[in-house]
């Protein structure tokens, strides 16, 4: 029920498809895979840092910008992994989950009535935060089955009001990862057009059959007007710590930083040199965690594809999308609701991320950031649907 003392702009946003689809799961029994968390611990190294923390008193407020530890540790990443080098005392940020991140930039880098052009479908946060700071969503939309991105639509979609382009590679939730030269046409759009980027990159090491994470902030012209946006929940299999960060060019994250002050004030202390034990992890754990997750991949669809679904293309994060026509359906929300009586398995409906109701009506987003076991199992179970 939706409150008649709530806001206008916070209308639509009253509850998420997770909430119900999660009742609806234990409800029947079902396994989830709606929701998108890993179901196993992350690394025993990052959990004992965080053990060592809380037992050597790091339990107090850490300074607001956060640990200097962890704030090198994210500068130290950038440089290593994309040649990018913030200074860690005034162009890195912690923040509480990349959640934050993007609330925090949408309140400081908006004004009301400013366009914010968005890729469609979209984490359900994004329209959130663009209505809370009183701006203007434009979607373009990454259409099926292949979600590339639409060069001509996504130019036409900057007018004069653009302040900022909310850009999400690896792209939750379709899969998609922005190729080499869709990335530098964004660019070109925004410099031509002097916007400001946020680049949410939270699944940047999960990429699959070879594609590589390119960050908007590496293209010539980019590094001083982008924000680019990470966090230690996807990446460690640690989502509840909720430490997340922003990087950019001193004048963009001191603006995020004075709204972020006044949201969370600071986060998780102890977690805090966890995650930076964690980014300083050898290389060979960041190409597994991306190994493991093709593999996952794979077999997920392989399953769906056998119960009939038509899966579409799926080259990073870790969520697989269907399209429901091709089992008999011609809605995703009839589907996820039938779903966990008819083989007990829960999904999420697309449509909750669209605006563009016709183009999501049809689709459903599997997530196999799960144990091996546990997908064997629902895959075994959508053989029901057959």
């Amino acid at each position: 029920m939706r409150s008649p003392h709530l806001a206008k702009r916070l209308h639509g946003f009253t509850s998420t498809i997770f909430a119900e689809m999660s009742a609806l799961a234990i409800e029947t029994n079902s396994i989830n895979l709606g929701q998108g968390f890993p179901d196993v611990d992350g690394p025993k190294v990052v959990r004992e840092a965080a053990r060592r923390a809380i037992d050597e008193g790091v339990n107090q407020y850490p300074p607001g910008p956060g640990i200097p530890e962890l704030r090198t540790a994210i500068a130290h990443h950038q440089r290593r992994f994309y040649g990018l080098d913030p200074n860690p005392d005034t162009e890195v940020l912690v923040t509480t989950g990349a959640t934050e991140a993007i609330a925090a930039s949408m309140l400081a880098l908006l004004e009301p009535g400013d366009e914010v052009v968005v890729l469609e479908p979209y984490y359900d946060s994004y329209a959130a935060t663009i209505a809370m700071s009183g701006g203007i969503r434009v979607p373009v939309t990454l259409r099926t089955p292949h979600f590339e991105l639409p060069h001509q639509e996504f130019a036409a979609a900057i007018t004069e009001r653009t302040r900022l382009i909310l850009l999400n590679t690896p792209h939750n939730p379709t899969g998609a990862v922005l190729r080499p030269e869709d990335i530098r046409y964004i660019a070109d759009l925004a410099i031509a057009h002097d916007l400001l980027v946020v680049s949410d990159e939270v699944y940047e090491h999960m990429t699959f059959d070879g594609t590589a994470h390119i960050p908007i902030a590496t293209a010539p012209g980019m590094a001083e007007r982008t924000v680019t946006i990470s966090s230690g929940g996807k990446t460690f299999s640690l989502t509840g710590w909720k430490i997340g960060w922003c990087s950019g060019p001193a004048e963009l994250v001191s603006a995020v930083r004075a709204a972020k002050q006044f949201l969370s004030y600071v986060s998780g202390s102890p977690f805090q040199p966890a995650i930076a034990e964690g980014l300083r992890m050898p290389d060979s754990f960041y190409t597994a965690i991306a190994v493991e997750l093709q593999a996952k991949r794979d077999l997920l669809a392989s399953g769906l594809r056998e119960a009939g679904f038509a899966v579409n293309d799926c080259r990073g994060t870790y969520f697989l999308s269907v399209d429901v026509r091709s089992v008999g359906y011609d809605d995703g929300v009839e589907l996820c609701r039938d779903l966990p009586r008819r083989c007990g398995v829960v999904a999420v409906p697309m449509s909750v991320f669209y605006d563009d109701q016709a183009e999501g009506r049809p689709l459903v987003r599997f997530a196999f950031c799960k144990r091996d076991d546990v997908l064997r199992e629902a895959v075994d179970r959508l053989a029901a649907l057959r």
